[in-house]
């Protein structure tokens, strides 16, 4: 168990302006993380050397605690996680919807990735690894046997701000993507919509298309907020009192994601009668529907579809792997 009272956090003795580089470099990998299945913030966090002190800051501002250094990191973080949210969200969205089996070959191996950095935090592990590792194997199983929720289905404000939740998860522990959880709560798509909408209508100055946007950003931002407060809490708690369970279910959790992610799927373009975002397809709405709202159905693969699936899943798990190692030693023994 690493004492923190033996050393200084990494970024103690940085100069401000390397502090919000840092920051910067750090919120700029973990808004790209957040935009897609299988990378968690958290690892980004960790190689850029920040993680240690965001958790800390973040710590300190549930309790009122000010300090500028901390504010300064804690604010290049968000301000450029919220830009690379903000231009890339509109590309990620339309690779995940017309090259859906590329993309998800991709997912596998980064969510993948995250397994041997989970495995590492709870060395050294006993039985109690186990039992959690099968609750939340089982979950996922569960889960995705059920289907999980259809995408561009469920557009609730209260969905919506539990997806926010659920995506903060990724910001908070190395090797969970919230991203992988909100494809399965059907919110992946529609939240990227949503920011690729309020990014069009910032950019054409269209009020009316900023509110449209407002309808999912506001409550998803909500609820980043409360779980980025309460689900580090919670999780610090957990790690303390309940460490090996805790672990073991995160771990699970990264096994049987590997389910709800099969690539060889296409969407297909709905015809009449077919249910779309709970309601029946007929004429008049035949011709409105978003190809990112049609159903998915499973497909043959051909053998070279297979091999380059195996491969991007490859990289993927060896890309998450290499990310892990830049942060510096003592950022990941503090960790």
């Amino acid at each position: 168990m690493h004492d923190e009272s033996s050393s200084p956090a990494p970024s103690e003795d940085a100069p401000l302006p390397m502090l919000a580089a840092r920051g910067g470099f750090g919120g700029l990998l973990m808004g790209l993380a957040n935009l897609v299945p299988g990378i968690s913030g958290g690892t980004m966090l960790l190689a850029a050397g920040v993680y240690t002190d965001f958790i800390e800051g973040i710590a300190n501002l549930t309790l009122l605690r000010f300090k500028l250094r901390e504010l300064i990191l804690l604010g290049s973080i968000v301000a450029t996680a919220m830009v690379s949210i903000l231009l890339f969200s509109g590309p990620i969205k339309d690779l995940v919807i017309n090259q859906r089996w590329i993309m998800f070959s991709l997912f596998i191996g980064l969510t993948l990735g995250g397994v041997p950095l989970v495995w590492a935090l709870a060395q050294p592990a006993d039985k109690r690894l186990s039992y959690g590792g099968a609750a939340g194997f089982i979950l996922m199983l569960g889960i995705a046997a059920a289907g999980g929720v259809p995408q561009g289905a469920g557009s609730g404000y209260t969905l919506s701000l539990f997806a926010g939740v659920a995506g903060a998860s990724a910001m908070i522990l190395p090797g969970i993507s919230g991203s992988y959880l909100l494809l399965l709560m059907g919110q992946y798509i529609p939240i990227l919509h949503a920011v690729h909408t309020l990014k069009e209508g910032l950019q054409a100055r269209d009020l009316a298309v900023i509110l449209e946007s407002m309808h999912v950003v506001i409550p998803v931002g909500i609820g980043v907020v409360i779980g980025v407060v309460g689900l580090s809490n919670l999780l610090k708690w957990l790690l303390h009192h309940h460490g090996q369970l805790t672990l073991g279910f995160l771990l699970g959790l990264l096994f049987g994601s590997m389910f709800g992610l099969w690539p060889f799927e296409a969407g297909v373009e709905p015809v009449l009668g077919d249910i779309v975002k709970g309601a029946a397809v007929t004429a008049e709405t035949l011709g409105q529907i978003d190809p990112e709202d049609w159903p998915t159905r499973a497909f043959t693969p051909t053998f070279l579809q297979i091999a380059a699936s195996m491969a991007l899943a490859g990289a993927g798990f060896v890309l998450t792997l290499v990310i892990a190692k830049l942060g510096p030693k003592e950022e990941a023994a503090t960790a």
